[in-house]
């Protein structure tokens, strides 16, 4: 048996929100649990997000520009060899923190 990925860390997650074109992009900084992982990144507000692959160093560079307002909650989930691992944040500019997890 494989051993359980862990869920992303919000303070790994970066986003870059353009308020005028209502997107973002999101980056995630290194991490080896996630080396070449499919990376979904989902608008719960806007029902629209993206899907990118993780570099194998586990990171993320900046996606493709999804639909994002500040405030709007983005899930995110790394895919790798049939486990998938998530996280909630409230979007902000910039680089997100644990007190940004979403609210069950």
């Amino acid at each position: 048996p494989s051993v359980p990925i862990p869920p992303p860390s919000p303070e790994n997650v970066y986003f870059a929100l353009d308020a005028d074109a209502s997107s973002a992009t999101f980056s995630y900084g290194p991490d080896p649990s996630y080396a070449g992982a499919v990376v979904y990144v989902f608008n719960r507000a806007a029902g629209e997000g993206i899907i990118t692959t993780a570099e194998q160093d586990g990171s993320v560079m900046d996606s493709p520009p999804f639909p994002a307002i500040e405030g709007d909650e983005i899930l995110i989930t790394f895919e790798t060899d049939a486990q998938l691992a998530s996280t909630c944040v409230t979007i902000r500019d910039g680089q997100s923190s644990s007190g940004l997890e979403c609210v069950p």
